[in-house]
């Protein structure tokens, strides 16, 4: 059997214009795993009070980050996840593709040129190290589905505690910290509370203690925030950081469902009163850079936390093509 790759990021509009990031935002919030509600109500809700407003701010705040990673490349996420895919197939003696959950490139065209080139044995790396449904399940769901009968298919489990990705997300940490700072805020994309519950299971461990995350239970195999604080544990270990210089909070949160606490816009305000003015600031569940890195933190987060009283905000960029993490990936696909 041929051997080939699959890299699968979650997506980005075709543009900044506010008709492409609308279309964009339809199809993620219309997914079943994204909000998990039945369909018209899910309809009703993303036609009704999602799109009528949020493309044009969100339009904007694209604007904001696009040709960020170079100039004309468009979509930093796009692109730092196509400069990823370029290096790792300079260590690959395989084929490799790139595609996008929802967005250009489609995981159809993807799988179409990697059947062209014969391959028939599918390795899948969902370029997100912590399980959520949000992100692995669908992206996985959908490879499966349209690959089909035609090639068997094989997924890198969740990697959020393997040692050479701690090594290469610490190694990327440790470059860009300045050489002055107070604290280092571990920010993650943040889940509604009810999409842990659901995917606990036991149907009982989950945020049911405040320590659920520490104790040991079957769920943590599907837990996001068990593997998120997992990541963070071993990170500062990795990087000899002492918990009394670190924290973990949530960002991007949407509508009015509890989600994962602390919130990271309001611990970027509450940080300067607690004497933090030089604040270092990494995002370990998004592997490339994109709108809630660099418009989210870099932009709208470090204005905030100078507002309240903070000095510097240093923004530290995710592994996107690094050369280590590259090497790590192509160890994993050659297995």
């Amino acid at each position: 059997m041929s051997r080939g790759v699959l890299l699968v990021n979650l997506g980005t509009p075709d543009s900044c214009a506010v008709r492409d990031v609308r279309r964009y935002l339809d199809e993620f919030l219309m997914d079943r795993h994204v909000i998990d509600l039945p369909w018209l109500l899910r309809r009703l809700i993303v036609s009704g009070l999602i799109l009528p407003l949020r493309p044009r701010r969100s339009a904007r705040a694209y604007a904001k980050i696009w040709d960020a990673a170079g100039e004309n490349t468009g979509s930093p996420l796009l692109a730092y996840s196509r400069a990823l895919r370029a290096r790792l197939c300079d260590n690959l003696s395989m084929p490799c593709e790139l595609a996008m959950r929802y967005g250009q490139p489609t995981i159809a065209s993807a799988l179409s040129r990697l059947n062209d080139q014969g391959v028939s044995e599918l390795f899948v790396i969902v370029l997100y190290p912590q399980h959520a449904d949000s992100t692995r399940t669908t992206s996985i769901e959908a490879v499966i589905g349209q690959a089909g009968a035609a090639m068997a298919v094989e997924v890198l489990p969740p990697f959020y505690d393997r040692p050479a990705y701690i090594a290469a997300q610490a190694g990327v940490i440790e470059r860009n910290l300045p050489v002055h700072w107070d604290h280092l805020l571990l920010s993650y994309h943040g889940l509604p509370e009810r999409h842990l519950t659901q995917a606990d299971p036991t149907g009982g461990h989950c945020l049911q203690s405040a320590d659920c995350c520490q104790r040991q239970s079957a769920a943590h195999a599907t837990c996001y925030r068990h593997q998120v604080l997992r990541t963070s544990e071993l990170l500062m270990a990795k990087l000899g950081i002492d918990e009394s210089r670190y924290s973990v909070s949530f960002q991007s949160r949407l509508g009015r469902l509890p989600w994962l606490t602390p919130y990271t816009d309001q611990t970027l305000t509450q940080l300067p009163q607690q004497g933090v003015k030089r604040l270092a600031v990494a995002c370990p569940a998004f592997l490339a850079d994109n709108l809630e890195t660099l418009e989210e933190i870099g932009m709208a987060g470090r204005q905030n936390f100078l507002a309240a009283g903070g000095e510097s905000l240093t923004l530290i960029p995710c592994l996107n093509d690094d050369p280590q993490w590259a090497a790590v990936l192509a160890e994993w696909c050659a297995g």
